[in-house]
């Protein structure tokens, strides 16, 4: 029998993790709308493929939302320099959004240190906010795997911001 999924629930607890996933992975507020607005309008329109036995509505959806980042990227053309401009904060205190920015345009920076799997497993732990054992069933690694990952990433990522922070 399956499960009547409560659509309203899964958006409002879902959409702002969706959102902050793809602004970790594009720098950028209203693309990131956009691409979450996508993703659930693709999780609509496949309502009827989505399996329990697969895995959980969380991550059948972050598995396309995945989907349409990679979209995403392979239509864009490649581009040589990293646009900061791009770059907003999220968040709605005005007081707060300069040195929001600021910091995370620093971090999106020292993101491009990271090869691409910790780049994505950054985004869905700090990002979408994912607990490891989510992570590990969207990626197929192993739970201990995205956790060593995740804490090397973060290391590198500590370290780069120090070297940064002592440059200033």
């Amino acid at each position: 029998m399956r499960e009547i999924i409560d659509w309203q629930r899964h958006y409002n607890e879902l959409l702002p993790k969706v959102f902050r996933f793809f602004w970790f992975k594009v720098g950028d507020r209203s693309l990131s709308e956009d691409l979450a607005s996508a993703t659930f309008e693709k999780a609509w329109k496949s309502r009827g493929r989505f399996r329990e036995d697969l895995g959980g509505f969380d991550s059948w959806v972050f598995g396309i939302a995945r989907n349409v980042v990679s979209d995403h990227f392979r239509s864009q053309k490649p581009q040589e320099d990293f646009d900061e401009t791009r770059l907003v904060s999220p968040s709605e205190q005005i007081e707060n959004e300069v040195e929001k920015s600021e910091e995370f345009a620093r971090l999106q920076q020292i993101l491009i240190i990271l090869d691409s799997r910790e780049r994505d497993l950054i985004s869905y732990k700090y990002g979408a906010e994912l607990t490891n054992r989510q992570i590990a069933h969207l990626t197929g690694l192993s739970e201990s795997n995205v956790g060593v990952i995740l804490f090397r990433a973060v290391e590198k990522l500590r370290s780069q911001w120090e070297v940064e922070k002592n440059e200033r």
